[in-house]
């Protein structure tokens, strides 16, 4: 397709934009302020729907916004109206946010000009991209997920300006935290622009997440006041610290949400091609959020191909993560692994090694997809989260479904001829319960959201340990802090990738709010003053440990055979007697206990025992013995894991510890 968006070209700038279905398109070109509309010029035609015009005596710093006419039929998904400023899709910054104002949604003929109530997109001139690079992230590594704004806006070291915006997560105390728990890539939740939903101005509220994009190259200038070279500085010295950056994208709907929503860019230049709809003409809504993306249309195919391309080429970037990714994938609203785009996004010179992770569901019709992506897709994997959860919560007859998800989830990921697992594997994610919050309140408590708690998951697979919420009960705190552990624990003993979302290593709380999106304030700012650095310490010996043993951070099903030149089986589960898990064992409803012993160590030939006490009550544990070694307490660079049970100390209930074989000679 011919190059979109401005590009600045000798003596001027050149504006190009597609419509398959308008008359006309102009481009407005504004003052140095984007206040005042100074030229407006109609864009030529230059066949295939491509309409552009090069301006001369333009260049970069240029404010410009466009406008479409042609046919008004909003029941047909037609909706042309000169008087709505438009925000190019290929902009590359904007100069100042969106603001939801009900004028921005008026029908043609009633709301007058937008032009003051719009961002104006910004002429750039993109600086040399730096120099290509593999990915620097691994699958089986920890991924950390970054709400921008919220992680950085308490901070106390972090300079003032600087909280909540991408230059924070470049500051030498947040890169020291990072590679202290032994992050491999960060996750950053969604930074172009957004417009918050119309529901929240009138209930004070403001969108905290992102998940609601109008723009997709341009970043949204709260988190970003420099724009691209801010990510592109903060994927540089990520880089240097060892750390992987991806970016959490929307490529499944926009803020201009059903037919009552704003008109603010895709809808103005060809709601029909750019949105799915029905036979009658109305939106689709996979997404829950009012429209859905039609990504099997070539325009938007290509649209989306070329915003990865930019984030790569430009900034750097290693990966990227889907949300509600099967709408990519939906071709004639049906999914299809192997969809064009997934395809396209294989064979790009460009993107073909990048690291790319699927949401793998929507609420579409046949909208979960959890397994069915093709490689190299990674998923986030909630059926790991709800059955850890399950188990950990006290649900009977888990202790085969557990061992399932720690070996990697073959029953979800494990195709004829795969031996490699897909699965992203977490607890708690930005949607849903924090991880401490998970053992504080059994129900969710939204209030504060303004939908009189009826939005967000009913069924969060979590308990409260006798009181629900914030309690001054030493005895029930100090339970709700080995739960957090537990949990921490058995992520980190998972095959596969794992994801951790930040400010859960210390113990964050949303005081049970599990629709937090609307809550851009002390909800979801974390506290890093009131960090629990217990917790922290505990989560830094984990991701050592993780490290360090070769068993924890490989991705190949467990499959109870020997890996290749190896005597013992690849994973051996016990009971805590020390005797062969057999039918029986599996089939108890109530068994609480399990141990894993796992192939590799830290040395040749050595073993590492994991030991699982769910029940309530303490346990001493015999671990299977062999002529010639010993097993002691596990270490992470010389940090012991705090619950290293021996003959004399047994494992005390809800906890996990971890062992690992010794030669009698090393003693």
């Amino acid at each position: 397709m011919t190059t979109l968006g401005a590009s600045i070209v000798r003596g001027g700038v050149r504006f190009a934009a597609w419509s398959g279905t308008a008359s006309r398109l102009w481009v407005s070109l504004f003052d140095e302020n984007g206040d005042r509309e100074i030229e407006r010029l109609l864009l030529e035609q230059q066949g295939d729907g491509i309409h552009a015009l090069t301006v001369k005596d333009r260049g970069a710093g240029s404010r410009y916004g466009l406008r479409a006419d042609g046919d008004y039929a909003p029941g047909q998904g037609l909706w042309f109206d000169p008087d709505k400023l438009l925000v190019d899709p290929y902009a590359l910054a904007i100069d100042r946010p969106y603001i939801y104002d009900e004028r921005l949604a008026a029908r043609r003929g009633e709301g007058g000009d937008t032009a003051p109530l719009m961002p104006k997109a910004i002429v750039q001139h993109l600086p040399q991209p730096p120099a290509r690079q593999p990915p620097r992230f691994l699958p089986g590594g920890l991924i950390y997920e970054i709400a921008v704004r919220s992680f950085s806006m308490r901070h106390p070291d972090i300079p003032e300006l600087d909280r909540g915006t991408l230059r924070a997560l470049a500051h030498p105390v947040i890169i020291d935290h990072l590679k202290g728990i032994g992050v491999s890539a960060v996750e950053l939740m969604p930074l172009t622009a957004w417009i918050d939903e119309r529901h929240l101005p009138p209930l004070g509220l403001r969108n905290a997440w992102g998940y609601n994009p109008v723009t997709f190259m341009a970043l949204d200038p709260r988190l970003a006041p420099g724009g691209l070279a801010d990510l592109r500085n903060v994927v540089d010295v990520l880089h240097k610290a060892g750390i992987a950056t991806i970016l959490d994208l929307v490529f499944n709907h926009t803020g201009e949400s059903d037919e009552l929503g704003p008109t603010l860019s895709l809808r103005g230049l060809d709601s029909r091609a750019y949105y799915r709809h029905d036979e009658l003409g109305q939106l689709v809504n996979d997404t829950g959020t009012g429209n859905t993306l039609a990504c099997d249309h070539p325009a938007v195919q290509e649209f989306i191909l070329d915003s990865l391309r930019h984030f790569v080429i430009h900034a750097g970037v290693d990966g990227f993560r889907f949300d509600l990714a099967p709408v990519l994938g939906r071709v004639d609203g049906v999914f299809d692994a192997d969809a064009p785009l997934f395809a396209a996004m294989r064979a790009d010179p460009v993107l073909s090694d990048r690291v790319l992770i699927a949401e793998p569901w929507d609420i579409g019709p046949h909208g979960y997809q959890l397994g069915c992506f093709s490689p190299p897709f990674l998923e986030w994997n909630d059926k790991y989260r709800d059955d850890l959860r399950r188990f950990w919560r006290g649900d009977m007859g888990m202790v085969g479904t557990l061992a399932t998800r720690l070996a990697g989830s073959s029953d979800i990921f494990g195709r004829i001829g795969v031996r490699q697992s897909r699965t992203v594997n977490f607890i708690a994610a930005h949607d849903g319960m924090t991880l401490a919050d998970l053992s504080r309140y059994e129900r969710k408590h939204n209030e504060a959201n303004g939908e009189k708690n009826r939005d967000g998951h009913n069924e969060n697979l979590s308990w409260n340990n006798g009181i629900e919420g914030e309690t001054t009960d030493a005895k029930v705190n100090a339970q709700r802090v080995i739960d957090s552990r537990a949990l921490l624990a058995t992520l980190f003993a998972s095959r596969g990738t794992i994801l951790l979302t930040a400010g859960d290593e210390f113990g964050r709380t949303q005081r049970g709010n599990n629709n937090a999106y609307a809550q851009d304030n002390g909800t979801t700012w974390l506290d890093w003053s009131g960090r629990d650095r217990a917790l922290e310490a505990h989560v830094i010996a984990l991701s050592g440990l993780r490290q360090r043993m070769q068993a924890l951070s490989e991705t190949a099903f467990l499959s109870g055979e020997p890996p290749p030149g190896e005597d013992y089986p690849d994973v051996a589960w016990f009971t805590e007697t020390g005797m062969p898990m057999d039918e029986a064992a599996w089939n108890d409803l109530e068994r609480r206990r399990l141990v894993m012993v796992l192939a590799h160590g830290t040395e040749a030939g050595s073993r590492l025992a994991v030991l699982i006490n769910g029940d309530r009550r303490a346990c001493r544990y015999s671990l299977p013995e062999r002529r010639g070694w010993h097993w002691v307490p596990a270490q992470a660079d010389r940090v012991q894991i705090e619950l290293t049970p021996d003959a004399d100390n047994p494992l005390p209930g809800r906890s996990v510890a971890f062992m690992v074989e010794e030669e009698d000679a090393a003693r």
